[in-house]
């Protein structure tokens, strides 16, 4: 298993809404997005208030080693990923994360 890390713009969106909106690679085996993953530092606004400019929140994608290769380019070309990459030290981790 290989991990795929994003960084994924939130402005403008509430909560979890800019990772639900993406369109993901079908053959993931798990995902997460959340601050644990990285992110451009603590929401200082209200709850239920949109995501101010400028911030983003990480994101890893679980998948088969062979299609990370894939799966990189599907997420890069998304106008909400900044920035995308296979973790180098996630190699046939075996994680089951979901």
């Amino acid at each position: 298993m290989r991990k795929l890390r994003l960084q994924i713009d939130i402005s403008g969106t509430t909560g979890n809404e800019a990772w639900e909106r993406l369109h993901h690679f079908s053959e993931i085996h798990s995902s997460r997005c959340s601050p644990e993953e990285g992110s451009s530092g603590p929401c200082l606004h209200q709850p239920g208030e949109p995501h101010p400019a400028g911030e983003w929140r990480g994101a890893v994608v679980i998948l088969e080693s062979f299609l990370a290769e894939y799966a990189l380019p599907h997420y890069l070309e998304q106008a909400r990923v900044i920035d995308a990459y296979i973790d180098a030290d996630t190699a046939d981790t075996g994680e089951t994360d979901r």
